[in-house]
C-alpha cells in the first residue's frame, strides 16, 4: 500500500471484525428441537432461534409428549415442541429475552415452558393479545418464572 496510515487503519479495521465475529459464535448455543413431524410453527420456532443466535438441530418425533413428561413437564404446562439447550429443557414458543435470562441467571431448575400455542408468540403468527406467562419446569409444580 501506498500509504502506511490507511494500511495500518485497514488492519486494524479487520482485526476488530475478526474479534466480534468470533464472539458472536463464541456465545451461540447448540440446541437441539424436538417436534411432531407435521408441525411448521416448530420449525418457524427454531428459524427464530438461528435468526438470534443459536444452532438448531431439528429432530422430528411421535414421542413428545412421552418426552416432555419425562423432562417433569405436566401435560397441561407442555408446549408444542421441546428443546434442549445447555442443560436446560424449553417448552414451546418461549422469547428469546427468556431463554437467554435463564442460561444467564442458571437457576437451579431444568428449564422453562410456555404452554400451549400462544398467538403471537415466536413461531406463531397473529398478534400477540395478552402476556405471555413462562413457568419454571422442575420437581415440584410448575410456578411462574416470568411475564412478558
Amino acid at each position: 500500500m501506498r500509504n502506511p496510515i490507511a494500511a495500518a487503519f485497514a488492519t486494524v479495521v479487520l482485526g476488530v471484525g475478526v474479534y466480534f465475529t468470533n464472539i458472536s459464535f463464541a456465545i451461540a448455543e447448540e440446541v437441539t428441537l424436538y417436534k411432531n413431524p407435521q408441525c411448521d410453527c416448530c420449525e418457524a420456532y427454531a428459524d427464530y432461534l438461528r435468526d438470534n443466535g443459536f444452532t438448531v438441530t431439528v429432530k422430528p418425533t411421535h414421542e413428545l409428549v412421552t418426552m416432555s413428561r419425562e423432562a417433569g413437564i405436566p401435560d397441561d404446562f407442555q408446549g408444542c415442541h421441546l428443546a434442549l439447550i445447555d442443560g436446560y429443557v424449553v417448552s414451546g414458543h418461549v422469547p428469546v429475552t427468556m431463554v437467554n435470562r435463564l442460561l444467564s441467571d442458571r437457576p437451579n431448575i431444568k428449564g422453562v415452558t410456555l404452554p400451549g400455542m400462544p398467538m403471537g408468540s415466536p413461531g406463531m403468527s397473529g398478534t400477540k393479545t395478552e402476556a405471555f406467562t413462562i413457568y419454571t419446569v422442575g420437581e415440584d409444580k410448575p410456578s411462574i418464572y416470568a411475564v412478558e
